[in-house]
């Protein structure tokens, strides 16, 4: 039996639905404000697909003298699609290794689960 492939609109119905997300409740939530330090600090939450997987990213500026400004983005959850409206819900590590802390879930039960679960927030 043939797998079955992540559609160009399912996928775009699934980035709206998180952008939604992070614009209404991890922003808000965690991201209130931007404050500039001499280290590095939070600028935003975004989200990424890379192939089937959604991943929430959050964007840190530079505040160091060497390389102020700079940005990169650092990832703390993902969303892997298994089927129609059913995702593995990853904690990214500290190591660098992503961990399933929920399995087959609804996007919106995924959702859920990554506001109620301390674990899935970003740092």
């Amino acid at each position: 039996m043939k797998a079955l492939a992540l559609s160009t609109a399912e996928k775009a119905s699934i980035t709206v639905t998180c952008q939604a997300f992070i614009d209404t409740e991890l922003k808000p939530c965690f991201l209130p404000a931007i404050t500039p330090t001499q280290f590095n600090y939070p600028v935003d939450i975004q989200g990424k697909w890379h192939g089937s997987k959604y991943r929430f990213l959050k964007r840190y500026r530079s505040g160091f003298e060497d390389n102020r400004g700079e940005e990169f983005d650092a990832p703390f959850v993902r969303l892997d699609w298994i089927d129609r409206n059913r995702f593995d819900v990853q904690w990214h590590r500290h190591t660098g290794q992503w961990f399933r802390v929920h399995h087959n879930l609804s996007l919106n039960a995924a959702l859920d689960a990554i506001i109620t679960n301390e674990i899935l927030h970003p740092n």
